[in-house]
C-alpha cells in the first residue's frame, strides 16, 4: 500500500481471500500508479535495491515474496510504466510460519488517513462470506462538506470495518 501511495496511485485495490476449505490465503494488491519498467520489476525483489534516496534497502516486497514462498505459496508481480502494478501472493493458510494478517481495521484507517484523495477498494473474503469497502462511495455519500479524514468519519470507519471483518469469521 505504501508503494502505491508513493507511486501516486489514484485507485488502490487490496483483496484478501481466505479459502479455509482449501487452506489458502491470497493477497492481491493492484494500483494505477506510475508503474515500473521491466528492469525495475526484475530488481524490486532484491532487498538491496530501492528507488528511494532516503535509504539503501527496500525490504517490503522481498520480505512479502519470501514469506509467501516460505509458506508453501507463490508470489507474482507485474507492472507497466504509466499503467500500474499488481502483486499476488498466495500462502498456505495454516502454515506454521505464516505471519498473521494483523489489525486490518487499523491498516485500512491508516491508508485512508495517509492518502485521503486516493480511492481504496478493500475486499476481504472468508470462504463464501465477503466484505467490500470503497472509499469513493463513502466520499460520495459525505459530499464536499465533510472530509473523509474528519474525526467523526474515521471513528465510524473504524467501527464499521471492525464489525464487518469480525462478521466474516462468525459461524
Amino acid at each position: 500500500a505504501q508503494n502505491s501511495i508513493v507511486a501516486e496511485a489514484e485507485v488502490l485495490r487490496i483483496a484478501i481471500i481466505e479459502d479455509l476449505v482449501n487452506d489458502r490465503l491470497i493477497i492481491r494488491i493492484k494500483d494505477d500508479g506510475r508503474g515500473m519498467d521491466e528492469e525495475t520489476v526484475a530488481h524490486v525483489i532484491d532487498p538491496f535495491y530501492t528507488t528511494r534516496t532516503t535509504r539503501r534497502v527496500g525490504l517490503g516486497i522481498p520480505m512479502f515474496k519470501a514469506s509467501a514462498e516460505g509458506c508453501n505459496g507463490s508470489f507474482f508481480i507485474e507492472s507497466q510504466l504509466g499503467v500500474g502494478t499488481e502483486i499476488d501472493a498466495e500462502f498456505q493458510h495454516s502454515h506454521i510460519d505464516r505471519v498473521p494478517l494483523g489489525n486490518m481495521t487499523d491498516t485500512i484507517v491508516t491508508i485512508v488517513m495517509g492518502s485521503p484523495k486516493m480511492d481504496l477498494i478493500y475486499t476481504h473474503c472468508v470462504n463464501e462470506k465477503r466484505f467490500c469497502l470503497n472509499t469513493k462511495e463513502i466520499r460520495k455519500t459525505l459530499g464536499d462538506e465533510i472530509p473523509i479524514t474528519s474525526i467523526e468519519v474515521i471513528k465510524w470507519l473504524k467501527e464499521y470495518v471492525s464489525h464487518e471483518l469480525a462478521s466474516l469469521y462468525e459461524q
